[in-house]
């Protein structure tokens, strides 16, 4: 299993905040919610669409294109047109940093 990869730093995202990064080609967006990171991909299953360009609300993003909200805590799709789920990766919080594990998905 390959170690997480450092992405950020707690401050580097606010609570209610989304920052996307690119690894291996890869758009990963990490959300707070609340002081509680989530990592995802950072497209639409509908479209393509960024979701970090969308609204995050509580545990919910939001399509930009479309509307499509999904819950960051489980990558589930909870509205149209979205009927899949987002790709979701497990973060591990060391000290400051936010590590995402992209090895396996959830």
């Amino acid at each position: 299993m390959a170690e997480p990869v450092r992405l950020a730093t707690t401050s580097d995202i606010p609570p209610g905040k989304v920052n996307v990064y690119e690894v291996d080609g890869r758009q990963i967006a990490i959300c707070n919610v609340d002081g509680t990171f989530y990592a995802i991909d950072d497209v639409c299953t509908h479209d393509g669409g960024p979701l970090d360009q969308g609204e995050l609300e509580g545990n919910e993003i939001e399509c930009p294109r479309h509307g499509a909200l999904f819950d960051v805590t489980t990558g589930r799709a909870i509205t149209l047109p979205a009927v899949l789920p987002v790709k979701t990766y497990p973060v591990h919080v060391d000290g400051d940093d936010i590590k995402v594990d992209l090895s396996e998905s959830e």
